[in-house]
């Protein structure tokens, strides 16, 4: 099997009305359980429904599973001061046992600005924050003495292996970040298709600067409710260069979801 299958954990949801709030202890053990791949968590300050920590979240979900990928799906790497993001970053690698992957954005503009402002930080000025950031974080995790933008000289201790970066985003500057300084790309829901077309600009992109191509994870695929149908579909976003797909929840009852993600993968494996 190449491509691995993600759930995301019942820690937010895109209809306020509907808040997706459920026990992350229980969800993380029972998507390990059912032998997925990976667990995520959403990453905003003040978003349009209930979200909870996703560095909170990700720390609970480690500490009561042993093998499951734990991931950011996004973390808002700008909302941070970056050695801050640095110590969070390095901190759940350690207790998860460097089973992190690191999911990097720029936010999603439905939430609008509110968080970055009650962050005391620049809405506007976050994509150039994401890169400035993104320069130094290695160094930061992995402990090395990094000089940051404002000219103060940090080691942080204790050191961590540095995660991949996945970085997100559709956009001409997001493609430009991930051939830059990505381990991987992320894209939401975007079909086989328009991820392969994606992919080669972004391996163009890496190749200028001497970086290898770059396979891409995609979020809330269209999937279908059969999943013998899912396993086809998986089978051509491996075609197109997927290595990851993250399931989106339908509903409150994330163990149903779960239990259908299991199913599809038993069915592409």
């Amino acid at each position: 099997m190449t491509v691995e299958i993600g759930v995301i954990l019942p820690t937010s949801t895109p209809d306020p009305a509907h808040p997706i709030l459920g026990d992350v202890r229980e969800s993380a053990r029972f998507a390990e359980a059912a032998g997925l791949d990976s667990i995520w968590s959403t990453d905003h300050l003040v978003a349009s429904a209930p979200m909870l920590d996703s560095t909170v979240v990700l720390a609970a979900a480690a500490a009561v599973t042993e093998r499951i990928t734990v991931g950011f799906n996004v973390m808002l790497l700008a909302l941070r001061p970056v050695a801050w993001a640095a110590k969070q970053v390095s901190t759940l690698q350690y207790v998860s046992g460097n089973r992190l992957v690191l999911g990097i954005g720029t936010g999603n503009p439905a939430h609008g600005d509110i968080g970055w402002r009650a962050a005391g930080v620049s809405y506007a000025d976050r994509g150039r924050r994401t890169d400035e950031a993104l320069r130094v974080l290695p160094d930061l995790v992995t402990g090395k003495r990094t000089v940051l933008d404002d000219g103060v000289e940090v080691a942080l201790a204790p050191a961590a292996n540095m995660p991949p970066v996945v970085v997100a985003g559709n956009g001409r500057a997001a493609l430009r970040r991930a051939a830059r300084y990505g381990d991987g790309w992320a894209s939401i829901g975007l079909p086989p298709e328009e991820i392969a077309e994606s992919l080669a600009e972004i391996g163009r992109l890496a190749a200028e600067l001497g970086r290898p191509a770059l396979k891409a994870t995609v979020v809330g695929p269209d999937v279908g409710t059969d999943p013998q149908q899912a396993a086809a579909r998986l089978a051509a976003y491996e075609a197109a260069g997927v290595e990851r797909v993250i399931l989106a929840p339908t509903g409150t009852d994330w163990q149903r979801d779960y239990e259908f993600a299991a199913k599809v993968r038993s069915a592409y494996n």
